[in-house]
């Protein structure tokens, strides 16, 4: 509702028409949630500008195109203690932001955090010897994220003469030499230094330094590229307890041959560890580590580890993928246990990284593992949706992967997800067509039938119409049935095919049009006839044809003798099924029901009209079977076309009360079970009849277009 609540300046941004005295923990809220959706932008952050209703103090605007003069008149005029502007695309650099957060003078003193990861800093417009763009000049900086930046060593200095830093992340920077660190050893708490591949020191010098940090706690030198070892680590790890004594956080994961020795010393040595990062190292099964119960350790030697490292990793993709790959492991042999524990961890690490193949790939295998059978049953809607829609995103990002979007298509096959879940169902039919269409994998093509026969059944009229615009489905569908007539196999898939079919030209002409187009009738006819012997081949096939007989304008491509003629033996008989009956007799009471549109011999007409007549009637012989207003509820359609079509005279009248149909359809009325459309039809049949008795003038029927809707 924002357009509605704001007014547009001259400028293009939007400003707020009126507001109340936001508290400040909403304003920062609503400014995330905007970023989070998508919907933060230089047009939309002009409501911030209103300072005085909407006061930031943490702020958040990850991943959100902003330019740096959308950025200066909305954000710097607050008095920010936290920023994150991680991943900012649109131009916006890291010497724009220090230049404009430093231009108020209250944020200068007042913040506390800043995140600048992802971000190009932009140094050529900025000079550390000018104050006021120095990170130096923001004095009251704590935490300082610049992960992935292009951070170099002049730089590195000038931070560390912040008189408060605490926390510093130079990850994957191209930093040279650390030296500079000294300048916050009394303060430096935490050092993150993943990553550093241009490092230009020795490794004694290295851990000289860091053992001068005499105030840090927290160390993460892991390396996402999986190398063979590194001196320095090992010389942190052997180096016992006389280095960095007041370490309780140490992360060398990646660091492939970290030996268990050298771990089990490190660990003995320091009674307050409380974390270690081991994945990928092969150490992380060193018994030192199971006696622990208060250390968290990243790694795969179980599921506690890997669990773990889902939720540390969630910025390293090299990591999550690392995980996800020892947790499909581990998945495998998870037979029915609900575990939304997990599948929020996998969950995290698709919508991090929805672009990366590698991650959406193995997750995707993990998801399935997780919800597969009746391990979806008790997983949380909410949970199960949104992996579905990370789901159907993975598909749509990835779409000439087969293995991905096999992996997809397996997540989907589930009842509880297609059945009770809610996600875009519409999206997840338009994307399994245009997998289905690539690929001839059989056990795969039954399931991708399957899941769009589901779908379908549950879209709205609406969408079913928009979806049955595409002769492209019409033809995938109608091949996948052509195939397996012509083996003349019975299976699940075929099944599957005419049941989506069915459902795509229920109320769509445009569908029903792309049949007939596709020669859907000349194969339809064949299919009758192939398996003449199996009913519920029979009812889906007739239950199609029903739906294009309801539309006038197609009636004239079914005109055809041997067809119809084909349908009449179905009306009735010891070996015709009710459902199937009821389709025969709706196909046939559509195309008869417009003397003037009958395009054959009129003697097929009323032979048709004469069977359905008697077709109608015999169904009273079933009553003592079923409830007499449970199964005229299911002819409605045959019911209400007897209503304006089959009694063109006097006869049938007379008909209906020497076979005792009058006595029937009197029961039809006077039971309150009965479906109101049906009591409505069954009441104007005896007023027909009444009328009769009364005059001797022939009954005039009405000519209106009657609808059954779908069994």
């Amino acid at each position: 509702s924002l357009d509605s609540l704001c007014s547009t300046q001259p400028d293009g941004s939007l400003r707020l028409s009126w507001a109340p005295l936001l508290p400040q923990e909403m304003a920062d809220q609503l400014l995330h949630k905007m970023a989070a959706q998508g919907t933060l932008n230089d047009r939309t952050v002009g409501i911030f500008r209103s300072c005085e209703q909407l006061r930031l103090r943490r702020a958040c605007v990850r991943s959100s195109p902003l330019s740096a003069e959308a950025f200066r008149l909305a954000l710097c005029p607050h008095r920010l203690q936290e920023l994150d502007a991680s991943g900012v695309p649109g131009g916006l650099t890291g010497a724009h932001i220090l230049s404009g957060l430093a231009s108020n003078p209250e944020c200068r003193a007042s913040l506390q955090r800043l995140t600048l990861s992802r971000l190009q800093l932009g140094w050529t417009s900025l000079e550390v010897k000018e104050e006021q763009v120095g990170f130096s000049s923001l004095q009251g900086l704590r935490t300082l994220n610049l992960a992935n930046t292009d951070l170099t060593d002049p730089f590195l200095e000038d931070i560390c003469t912040l008189p408060q830093l605490e926390v510093l992340d130079i990850s994957s920077t191209p930093v040279t030499e650390l030296s500079a660190l000294l300048g916050c050893r009394l303060t430096l708490r935490s050092l993150t230094a993943h990553g550093l591949r241009q490092l230009d020191m020795s490794p004694a010098r290295v851990i000289s330094i860091l053992s001068q940090l005499h105030a840090l706690r927290h160390l993460d030198l892991s390396d996402d590229r999986f190398v063979s070892g590194d001196e320095a680590v090992r010389l942190l790890l052997e180096g016992g307890s006389g280095i960095l004594p007041a370490l309780v956080s140490l992360d060398v994961s990646g660091r492939k041959k970290v030996t268990e020795g050298a771990v089990t010393a490190f660990v003995e040595g320091r009674r307050g560890l409380l974390f270690l990062g081991l994945l990928a190292t092969g150490a992380g099964s060193c018994d030192v580590l199971s006696g622990k119960n208060n250390l968290k350790v990243t790694g795969e030697a179980n599921e506690k580890q890997i669990c773990e490292s889902l939720r540390r990793y969630r910025e390293r993709e090299c990591f999550t993928r690392e995980a996800l790959v020892h947790l499909y492991q581990l998945t495998n042999d998870m037979y029915n246990q609900t575990r939304p524990d997990i599948l929020k961890l996998v969950l995290g690490g698709m919508q991090n990284y929805s672009e990366s193949l590698h991650v959406q790939l193995v997750a995707s295998a993990c998801v399935f593992n997780l919800t597969n059978q009746d391990m979806a049953v008790g997983m949380p809607h909410p949970l199960l949706s949104a992996v579905v829609h990370q789901v159907l995103e993975a598909m749509r990002s990835f779409p000439s992967h087969q293995q991905l979007q096999k992996n997809c298509l397996l997540v989907l096959c589930s009842d509880t997800i297609l059945q009770d879940v809610p996600f875009d169902r519409f999206e997840a039919a338009k994307l399994v067509m245009n997998w289905l269409s690539g690929h001839v994998d059989r056990t795969l093509q039954r399931m991708a039938v399957a899941v769009i026969s589901i779908l379908v059944a549950k879209l709205s009229t609406e969408q079913t119409t928009q979806l049955g615009a595409d002769i492209f489905i019409m033809k995938q569908l109608l091949g996948i049935v052509q195939q397996k007539a012509m083996a003349g196999v019975v299976d699940s898939t075929l099944k599957f095919a005419l049941s989506a079919l069915w459902n795509l030209t229920d109320e769509t002409p445009t569908a029903s049009r792309h049949f007939i187009q596709c020669q859907g009738l000349e194969l339809y006819e064949e299919v009758l006839k192939t398996y003449s012997s199996e009913s519920s081949i029979q009812q889906k096939v007739l239950g199609l044809l029903n739906n294009i007989a309801e539309v006038e304008e197609l009636q004239a491509d079914m005109m055809q003798e041997d067809l119809l003629e084909h349908v009449v033996t179905l009306l009735q008989g010891p070996q015709v099924e009710v459902g199937i009956s009821y389709f025969a007799g709706g196909i046939l009471a559509h195309l008869t029901s417009r003397q003037d549109a009958w395009t054959l011999d009129q003697g097929l007409r009323q032979t048709i009209l004469e069977q359905l007549v008697q077709c109608i009637l015999g169904y009273r012989h079933m009553c003592s079977l079923t409830s007499l207003s449970i199964l005229l509820r299911c002819f409605k359609c045959i019911v209400y076309n007897v209503w304006f079509y089959f009694i063109p005279g006097v006869q049938y009248c007379q008909m209906l009360q020497v076979e005792g149909a009058v006595e029937l359809l009197k029961t039809l009325s006077s039971d309150l079970d009965t479906h109101s459309n049906v009591r409505g039809m069954a009441e104007s049949i005896l007023g027909m009849v009444e009328r009769h008795q009364t005059t001797s003038n022939p009954l005039r029927t009405q000519t209106e277009k009657g609808h059954h809707g779908r069994s």
